[in-house]
């Protein structure tokens, strides 16, 4: 049997915890004669409306890069010393996990004469390791240079939905989840990448193997608070600070904040964000 999850939640009168199980269209007198509720569906909309997308961007640009400011990151570049090479970019692309190499590969493709296409036989030799050669100071310059292109800006902006964005969404919509759900798919999808293990699929596969998704007939919130525990297990284990599910994702979920409704409030590694 599945394990339900840990979440304790405050006692409601049983009029709001019945109205919260009304389904539009079944019974609720807001039901219009084609069989469609004549209510707006909150939830329909998801995280890639704009205005979640956006929200999505900043929230994980404050665990990523400290900051709120997302599109001041095309340009961003270093080796934060935990042995995947360089990481770059709006979402972390990395020299040593295959992403910057994809990126750089498509971008060439349509632009050959950018900047960074000569690196591109250094980046396949070192790819899957945390190694420079090839690479270095010269490589950080070509990256910043480039990264004030709007052209490759947008390169960055689709392959961070390609890789990241747009399958998390996906998922997370076939597992049933609401806006927070998705997001919690997104951010995990960015830090572990799309692997099986230790990346977001094998984390999926664990968390899915000890509670049913709400497509499955299980309770969003106590699906969610498992494959946050599972999430969290994988980082200890990989010696990251776990702030952003602790004092972030954690506390939305536990707000029950299902739409990642704004105003938000949360902290990452101590330093406290807030989005009105």
């Amino acid at each position: 049997m599945k394990r339900a999850g840990r979440l304790l939640f405050a006692v409601v009168p049983l009029f709001a915890v019945a109205a919260c199980f009304v389904v539009p269209g079944h019974g609720d007198d807001s039901a219009r004669p084609d069989g469609r509720s004549a209510t707006p569906d909150v939830r329909a909309a998801g995280l890639d409306s704009p205005e979640k997308k956006e929200l999505a961007q900043r929230i994980v640009s404050s665990a990523e890069n400290s900051s709120l400011d997302w599109r001041a990151q095309y340009d961003y570049i270093e080796d934060i010393d935990d042995g995947r090479g360089y990481t770059a970019g709006i979402i972390g692309f990395t020299t040593g996990t295959h992403d910057l190499l994809v990126l750089v590969e498509r971008y060439t493709k349509s632009h050959p004469d950018n900047r960074l296409a000569r690196y591109l036989p250094a980046l396949r030799k070192v790819d899957g390791s945390e190694s420079h050669e090839g690479l270095g100071a010269a490589f950080v310059a070509a990256w910043k240079a480039e990264a004030r292109k709007p052209v490759f800006q947008r390169a960055q902006d689709s392959e961070r939905d390609r890789v990241y964005f747009d399958p998390a969404v996906r998922l997370a919509r076939r597992d049933g989840l609401g806006t927070l759900g998705q997001f919690i798919y997104y951010d995990a999808m960015v830090m572990h990448g799309p692997g099986s293990d230790p990346g977001f699929y094998g984390i999926r596969e664990r968390a899915v193997a000890q509670a049913d998704t709400p497509a499955e007939g299980g309770d969003e919130k106590a699906y969610l608070d498992i494959f946050l525990d599972v999430r969290r297990g994988t980082m200890k284990d990989e010696k990251r600070d776990t702030t952003r599910v602790d004092t972030a994702q954690r506390r939305f979920l536990y707000d029950g904040n299902l739409d990642l409704a704004t105003p938000l409030k949360w902290k990452v590694y101590g330093q406290s964000y807030e989005l009105k």
